[in-house]
């Protein structure tokens, strides 16, 4: 009978310490799993253990789930951020760099390989950029100048988020601080050419009020005549400016075909009507018969480069008017002249509004500065081109370039 008992509790001590060291393996293989790095797999795991194993694996399928759900919002935000137009830079504590999309990156000279962890003010250290970040008044952007080449402008705008992070909005502005510059230049211009005109008008009609029965029938005429002039060159400022504003809309030309005699005759009497009988003026029609195009617009382009010529020939000189077709198909019309001539430096400034070599010439001859720049307009709504050559003291030589589509031979 001892024994038995002797047997039985030993069986039951075998027993126990199986279970014992069964379950110290499965505690040891949680430990060990415990201690690897976040995603690695969960053990499998069977018996009393089994469903503390399926707990396990249940919450490791919710965890890798939730990584993969973030591990896609983190790349679409990633993405939307790399579609932006913008620059866009996460900071992090003191400054840090995190991440910048590429826009940042070409715009302040960031390398995500290189810079991630570093300060930005450490990459960009323009004085403006780093006083504004440093400041923490984020109310008003930061405009940047120059800081990766000439030119290029900048606005920056920090948006806090977070436990002390910040985001960059970095846009290029360039284009725009251009065309706030030529708005300003535009402006000025205008009221400069109007109040030459409007303070000589002015100047007659205190004078005529003042004592007009002190003065001679000669001198009132001669008030007059010289008030209409002025009243016409601001007549001509402003139809050449409703002018140039029609034409930079992004409407297309109302096209038609066009009689190139009627357009050529109509220009060249035109200039001798400007000339007096002062120039000799002479056309060569050898181009096509036709054109397709808008012909307010082209006649007022042709009209614009023949009436230059004679404003800038002197007394005697030659003008010489040319419509062509050229080798490759494409309608010329070209007006050259033994003038005065343009320096080099000035060609490519010369389809600028109110741009003028001589300005006190251009306003005696009756300028209005805006000839060129419509002409350019014209053409470029007309897909063609300028072309100028001149030599000072020789004389000049413009060219409207037409593309051959636009030609009709009948």
């Amino acid at each position: 009978m001892t024994d038995i008992l002797l047997w039985i509790a030993a069986s039951v001590a075998a027993v126990l310490a199986a279970v014992v060291l069964r379950d110290g393996l499965q505690l040891r293989r949680l430990i060990r799993w415990a201690r690897q790095p976040i995603g690695t797999p969960v053990p499998d795991g069977g018996g009393r253990w089994g469903d503390a194993y399926a707990a396990l694996h249940k919450r490791a399928r919710a965890a890798a789930e939730q990584r993969e759900q973030l591990h896609e919002a983190l790349e679409r935000f990633r993405q939307a951020a790399e579609a932006m137009p913008d620059g866009v830079v996460i900071l992090g504590a003191q400054l840090s760099i995190e991440w910048a999309n590429s826009q940042a990156e070409h715009q302040l000279g960031i390398d995500n390989g290189r810079d991630v962890g570093a300060p930005v003010i450490n990459i960009v250290r323009e004085p403006q950029f780093v006083a504004y970040l440093q400041g923490g008044d984020y109310a008003t952007p930061c405009l940047l100048r120059s800081v990766r080449r000439a030119g290029l402008s900048l606005q920056v705008r920090a948006v806090p988020f977070g436990q002390g992070r910040l985001m960059l909005l970095v846009r290029d502005v360039t284009q725009l601080e251009r065309l706030e510059t030529m708005r300003r230049d535009f402006v000025a211009n205008v009221s400069h050419e109007l109040k030459t005109p409007l303070t000589v008008v002015s100047g007659f009609i205190d004078t005529l009020a003042d004592g007009w029965a002190d003065l001679s029938p000669e001198d009132t005429r001669h008030m007059l005549a010289l008030a209409g002039e002025q009243a016409a060159r601001m007549q001509r400022l402003i139809e050449d400016l409703l002018t140039l504003s029609a034409l930079e809309t992004d409407a297309p030309p109302q096209e038609e075909q066009i009689s190139m005699a009627a357009v050529l005759a109509d220009v060249r009497e035109e200039a001798e009507v400007l000339s007096a009988g002062r120039h000799e003026i002479l056309l060569v029609d050898s181009g096509p018969p036709g054109l397709l195009g808008n012909p307010r617009e082209l006649r007022s382009a042709f009209g614009n480069l023949a009436s230059n010529a004679v404003r800038y020939t002197p007394a005697g000189g030659r003008i010489e008017m040319l419509w062509q077709r050229e080798s490759n198909g494409d309608a010329t019309f070209t007006v050259a002249d033994n003038g005065i001539g343009i320096e080099a430096q000035h060609i490519a400034r010369l389809t600028e509004r109110f741009y003028r070599v001589d300005r006190g010439r251009s306003r005696e001859t009756g300028g209005t500065g805006l000839g060129l720049a419509i002409v350019k307009h014209v053409l470029e709504r007309h897909g063609g081109r300028l072309q100028v050559e001149s030599k000072p003291g020789e004389g000049s030589r413009f060219t409207a370039r037409l593309p051959a589509r636009r030609a009709v031979a009948a």
